[in-house]
């Protein structure tokens, strides 16, 4: 009898020892980003600040002036690449795009990874069914994104054919979702 009892316990060890995406922290339910808990008490800025995965995206947000967009009620969803998807990008692009001449640019970039509301992965993938496996989402930048389905995950096309996956879904904030890709999408 108490090897069975030991089985369900050593099974939520090894569970604990090798982590999980989700946690239950300051009595959230979070989602681990980047090495750091994203709480839906927070705001899209004060979560992502604490992604180590993210600090390219952060200080783009911060060099086109979009922080306090980002802070503000929303809701947004917004597909957020990380550090290695901007280093997948030709050399010299991220940090020509940091510089003050390049806001403009910058900001068309970013905002293209924006849509307006609130859109979790299971009413995309409604969309992307209801659509006959693709569903075009207005970002806020104005032109649209593709969302299709590809071995139950979510894809984004942008307007250039390049294509992100991502890669952790249905990351909620108080102002929105974030959905992590792993590449850049261009307008």
């Amino acid at each position: 009898m108490k090897r069975i009892f030991l089985i369900p316990v050593m099974a939520v060890a090894m569970l604990a020892a090798i982590g999980t995406t989700q946690s239950f922290a300051r009595g959230e339910k979070t989602v681990m980003v980047g090495g750091a808990p994203m709480y839906p008490s927070k705001d899209i800025v004060d979560n992502a600040v604490n992604s180590k995965d993210h600090t390219t995206l952060v200080a783009a947000v911060k060099a086109a002036g979009l922080v306090e967009t980002l802070k503000s009620d929303g809701p947004f969803t917004v597909f957020a690449p990380t550090n290695a998807a901007f280093d997948m990008m030709p050399k010299g692009t991220v940090d020509n795009l940091l510089k003050p001449e390049s806001k403009g640019t910058l900001t068309s970039v970013l905002t293209y990874h924006v849509v307006a509301g609130n859109w979790d992965a299971a009413s995309l993938m409604k969309m992307v069914k209801d659509g006959n496996g693709k569903a075009m989402v207005k970002t806020v930048q104005g032109e649209e994104l593709t969302i299709m389905e590809k071995g139950n995950a979510l894809w984004v096309k942008d307007a250039k054919g390049g294509v992100a996956k991502v890669t952790i879904k249905d990351v909620r904030q108080k102002n929105g979702v974030i959905h992590v890709i792993d590449h850049v999408l261009m307008p």
